[in-house]
């Protein structure tokens, strides 16, 4: 019999070593769990509870320092909506999670943002550094010239206040990241 760790919504969980199940934890650096579940789990809920999975990982815990890390998180966060959603990773000093927010929601292939709001998030919990993120339902994450020039404007009105622009990750079917392309 396996000992259970925690039981919510019909999934359970435990710290016996597994083959993958949920692909987007088990690439991840943290130790391996096992996942039972007792009822008829429909995507959407074992997506949610790898996000509260991951969520409960990050607050004020593991650091958001590296990439694919961070890419799981977010894909687990934004990929599934139908229209796009612009949120910020709000950090502290140590780049560990003070807040996840999605501020801005769209159409299924814009949102407008607004800069003078991302500031006013980063200092209403008076976060050190951000990472930016937002989906594209299409399923091709390849940022527009848009997307880079909104980066650019974000970076710029943060500089102003001594936050840091870690990285803008772009959620498709799969992520990139301007970090890793050197555009950050």
């Amino acid at each position: 019999m396996l000992p259970v760790i925690k039981i919510s919504s019909g999934i359970c969980h435990s710290s016996e070593p597994f083959p993958v199940l949920l692909r987007s934890l088990a690439m991840t650096h943290f130790p391996r769990r096992r996942y039972l579940f007792s009822q008829r789990a429909y995507e959407h809920r074992v997506l949610e509870e790898a996000a509260e999975i991951l969520e409960q990982r990050y607050v004020r815990g593991e650091a958001f320092t590296r990439t694919q890390n961070t890419a799981d998180y977010l894909r687990c966060k934004l990929a599934g909506y139908e229209h796009e959603v612009f949120a910020v990773l709000l950090l502290d000093n140590q780049h560990r999670l003070i807040e996840f927010k999605e501020l801005f929601r769209g159409t299924v292939d814009a949102a407008n943002v607004y800069p003078r709001e991302v500031v006013k998030e980063a200092l209403h919990v008076n976060a050190a550094a951000v990472i930016f993120a937002h989906n594209h339902p299409s399923g091709d994450p390849e940022p527009s010239q848009a997307d880079k020039r909104i980066t650019e404007r974000l970076k710029d009105a943060l500089s102003l206040v001594d936050i840091r622009v870690l990285d803008h990750v772009v959620v498709g079917e799969s992520c990139v990241s301007f970090a890793e392309r050197g555009w950050i």
